[in-house]
């Protein structure tokens, strides 16, 4: 059961229009990259589910305080090929968490056999990905099951070091394990 909560509902859209408007400069200035470096890995979670990357998205500033973001939620209505309409227009959806301050990347993980997405992401300053993840947890509501969406913050970790070293990641105990990577491959 998630154990977070969304920002209330104005303070969550501006955050979420702000970032849209900060996105489209990131744009014209070219500072957004979709690399491929980790597209195709098969991350194995804790719970014994597992996702694959299929888009990686990444931006022109290294985090100074690094820490990782792991989001999930299920979509509601989407089914069988609706999982694949859903990754194409996925990618519309970038400018609603690039431009938010302290974005560095994202992976996007596909579906488990749960029906649950996941999106890893490393962030600059666990003040920043809280925020994040609180304003976004607004627009996933509008397509997600109802308590569906959860995610964790992971304070001083790099998103590359947890994905090559994922069974050494520390955690509080109290929360679930779906978050947490065992195996890269």
């Amino acid at each position: 059961m998630p154990s977070h909560q969304p920002l209330p509902q104005p303070a969550a859209w501006r955050a979420v229009g702000a970032c849209a408007v900060e996105t489209a400069r990131m744009l014209a200035r070219r500072e957004i990259h979709l690399p491929r470096r980790h597209v195709g890995e098969r991350l194995t979670f804790a719970d014994g589910s597992s996702g694959v990357v299929y888009r990686e998205t990444t931006v022109d500033r290294p985090p100074a305080d690094p820490c990782v973001l792991v989001v999930t939620f299920r979509l509601r209505w989407v089914r069988g090929r609706g999982h694949t309409l859903f990754r194409w227009e996925s990618l519309l959806n970038t400018p609603l968490f690039v431009g938010f301050p302290g974005f560095t990347s994202k992976l996007w993980l596909a579906h488990d056999d749960r029906g649950r997405y996941r999106g890893v992401y490393e962030w600059d300053g666990a003040e920043r990905a809280e925020h994040y993840a609180r304003s976004l947890w607004r627009v996933l509501a509008l397509v997600s099951v109802p308590g569906s969406i959860d995610y964790v913050v992971l304070p001083g970790q790099r998103r590359d070091d947890v994905l090559a070293h994922p069974g050494h990641v520390g955690a509080p105990a109290e929360r679930e394990s779906w978050w947490r990577p065992v195996s890269t491959a």
